[in-house]
């Protein structure tokens, strides 16, 4: 069924139309009993929507994929990856449909997806649904993320579906409504290599340059910039990560965007004590994607990006390897560079010092806040009143008082900047008792602690009164932390 809704917004179907290789037209599965849980107004109308018509039965039939406006061709994206370092061939969207691309007002071309709408020919055997828990969590940790200033995908909607699920237990189904800047991924480009159509590859390299990185294709080597481009862009995100403590907990290939956006918040947690050895994906059992791992497994995911592109570099297959080797190359000085000043910011340092005054300090701290378990989150903000004059809050973090207060006295020293300080180290962020606080209440169809989470993440960075619970550590009883990835 088809439905237009009250505004200027169209769908339009382009990736289904330049690579249809890689696109399955399907339908969303039916809701039996559509009821809306959470509704990101801001971002509806940054898209064109009319939140009131989105919370109608119309609006949340779009929301669900029922009814998608004329013209509209809803399509299974193909894609392969690396899982957990083993290659399939055949993943794509097992339980999710691209509506189409919009424009939003600022003239941005965007994706409308859903997930947990149903079955598809990529599905593998699973149900293709999605229960109520999963995905308000992506809905709180993107957006928070997007509060924090972090490139991601964004939620407009999360309606319950009236079907119930079964994971260990019957849940209730629920269907996320994401936009991004575009679902491109590293598995897409391995998928298209792997089909052996170096046209298909060429193709699907074009429509990334047009949509991503469009100065790309005013380069002598268009597609070896393309790679270049996606290198900086995660070279940055994830030193963007690193420094707020977030661990994304699944970074497969397939997870891995081209445009340079956090996408697929399954097993995704932020840090709590310090600890580079932090997991928090129930499956991942050796640590592949813990926190401190995370820069090497981007660069490994870019390396795979290289080889799938080796066709498109040179036509000397020596000379196309030599190219990517070079180019990725510059991976790790621009996640250095990236982190280290993120760094030099978080701890309001001047600008100006010298590394070797900057660096032993930054890894001097970084081993005492692992040796203490220090909470990540809440000791930057308390070393900025250390840089005002009031030290006893970040003091009392430490174990080894004689230790913290030498780093303390060689920091103060350089002067550091507390108002710079508040304005990257956030009071808030989706802490995890908190995150499954509000899940559990929601699945049961309580939402104020949903919305009271959702209202502490939206200013991240300014402490309000009223609202330190959501500024505070995990109880000591609150355990070890694990996620799972909904499916």
């Amino acid at each position: 069924m088809s439905v237009a809704p009250p505004t200027s917004v169209t769908l339009d179907d382009r990736f289904a139309r330049d690579l249809a290789e890689m696109a399955v037209p399907w339908q969303a599965e039916e809701a039996p009993d559509p009821r809306l849980l959470v509704l990101n107004e801001s971002l509806a109308t940054e898209l064109r929507f009319d939140p009131a018509w989105l919370r109608s039965s119309d609006g949340l039939r779009l929301l669900v994929g029922n009814a998608v406006p004329s013209g509209a061709t809803p399509v299974a994206q193909a894609y392969a990856g690396h899982q957990f370092g083993g290659f399939v061939p055949r993943l794509g969207d097992g339980r999710a449909l691209l509506l189409g691309e919009l424009v939003d007002v600022s003239g941005r071309v965007r994706d409308l997806h859903l997930k947990g709408s149903g079955r598809t020919p990529f599905a593998r055997g699973g149900d293709g649904l999605a229960a109520v828990g999963p995905m308000l969590r992506e809905y709180v940790v993107s957006e928070a993320m997007h509060a924090l200033g972090i490139p991601t995908t964004r939620s407009l909607a999360v309606v319950a579906t009236g079907r119930p699920v079964r994971r260990e237990t019957l849940l209730p189904g629920a269907v996320l409504a994401r936009v991004a800047s575009s679902h491109l991924r590293v598995g897409s480009f391995q998928y298209a290599r792997a089909t052996g159509d170096v046209d298909l590859l060429r193709r699907l390299a074009d429509h990334a340059i047009t949509r991503h990185h469009p100065g790309a294709a005013e380069s002598e080597r268009p597609h070896l910039a393309l790679f270049e481009a996606v290198v900086a862009a995660q070279a940055s995100l994830v030193a963007r990560w690193m420094l707020v403590g977030f661990v994304h907990g699944v970074m497969n290939t397939d997870n891995m965007t081209i445009s340079g956006e956090t996408i697929d918040y399954g097993p995704c947690a932020f840090m709590d004590a310090f600890d580079p050895a932090t997991v928090y994906s129930s499956i991942d059992h050796g640590g592949r994607y813990a926190y401190g791992n995370q820069p090497v497994v981007a660069e490994w995911n870019l390396a795979r990006l290289a080889e799938a592109l080796l066709p498109l570099l040179h036509d000397d297959p020596e000379q196309a390897v030599a190219l990517a080797v070079e180019s990725l190359g510059a991976f790790r000085r621009q996640y250095d560079d990236a982190w280290s000043t993120g760094m030099r910011v978080k701890l309001g340092l001047p600008d100006g010092l010298d590394d070797a005054v900057a660096s032993p300090l930054v890894d001097e701290l970084l081993a005492q806040l692992q040796e203490s378990h220090v909470d990540h989150t809440s000791f930057f903000r308390v070393l900025a009143a250390a840089a005002r004059g009031d030290a006893e809050p970040a003091r009392n973090l430490f174990l080894d008082l004689a230790a913290f207060d030498g780093w303390l006295q060689r920091w103060r020293a350089l002067g550091p900047d507390a108002d710079a300080m508040d304005r990257v180290n956030p009071v808030y962020i989706p802490r995890n008792h908190l995150v499954e606080e509000a899940l559990a209440a929601a699945t049961e169809g309580d939402l104020a602690p949903l919305d009271g989470l959702l209202d502490a993440m939206t200013t991240p960075f300014d402490e309000r009164p009223g609202l330190e619970r959501y500024a505070t550590p995990a109880p000591k009883d609150f355990g070890e932390y694990r996620t799972f990835c909904g499916t």
